[in-house]
């Protein structure tokens, strides 16, 4: 245990060390160096749990745990995370035996060790976030954080508000349990399609399509507009994009990190 002098060595050595906390507060989005330095004089910040307030504090980032309203900041220039619009009739994994088109097939080999969080199933589109963060990773794909998840279904047959309202209310048995969502609107429909907007929290494998299909009404097509706080956007079929550090930041606070 070190004694109070070896502290005090500890913390001269690394005030003249490292990066001003306010330069790093601007790296990972926060706004101007004057805004962080608002924020710090704030008491927002703290640094090893502890909260500082003097400006020209000096930190590692590589060393010591550093949260904003007591959301950890993430900043390791070797990690990437990405936004993927996966096509149709594409699977969600970076290699396949049979030759089908992957999702490496898109994103080809500029990253090293990136992977996917999560699926969409072959026939389905849209959003795909892929990293080589294994923290983050994990915490997106964990059942315990439940991330929220939105989707656009063109379904079969012509449904009415009540159907939302009951799968929002009382959900549907399958096989693997009660299943209820989170959010459910018609968008536009016809006498033979309905399309509808689906919020739910569930990762479970084919879940859209496996609720629709219970109760009558095949899903035709399904696309994934957003993961928590990142959204598709105008991303192209087939295309992707490189998540900004404000946008990885409030993925990694949504899940915990």
């Amino acid at each position: 245990m070190p004694n109070a002098y070896e502290r005090a060595e500890k913390t001269h050595a690394r005030n003249n060390e490292g990066i001003r906390l306010q330069k790093l507060l601007a790296q990972a989005g926060f706004g101007s160096r004057r805004k962080c330095e608002e924020i710090i004089q704030e008491g927002r910040v703290e640094v090893d749990g502890e909260l500082t307030t003097e400006l020209g504090t000096r930190v590692d980032p590589g060393q010591q745990q550093i949260r904003v309203d007591g959301s950890r900041i993430r900043l390791d220039t070797r990690h990437i995370t990405l936004a993927l619009n996966k096509p149709k009739r594409v699977l969600s994994t970076m290699d396949d035996p049979k030759g089908r088109f992957t999702l490496r097939d898109i994103v080809g080999d500029r990253y090293e060790r990136i992977f996917h969080m999560g699926r969409l199933d072959y026939d389905s589109e849209g959003l795909i976030l892929m990293t080589n963060d294994g923290e983050l990773s994990q915490h997106v794909m964990h059942p315990r954080y439940e991330v929220e998840k939105t989707y656009i279904a063109t379904l079969e047959g012509r449904i009415g508000g009540n159907v939302c309202r009951r799968l929002v209310s009382q959900g549907v048995r399958l096989d693997d349990g009660l299943i209820k969502l989170d959010h459910c609107a018609i968008i536009d429909g016809n006498r033979d399609t309905t399309i509808v907007k689906v919020v739910l929290h569930s990762g479970k494998n084919r879940i859209v399509r496996r609720i629709f299909g219970a109760i009558g009404f095949p899903v035709k097509r399904l696309v994934r507009t957003q993961i928590g706080p990142i959204k598709l956007g105008d991303l192209k079929p087939g295309s992707y994009r490189v998540l900004s550090v404000t946008e990885v930041r409030s993925l990694s606070k949504e899940v915990g990190l």
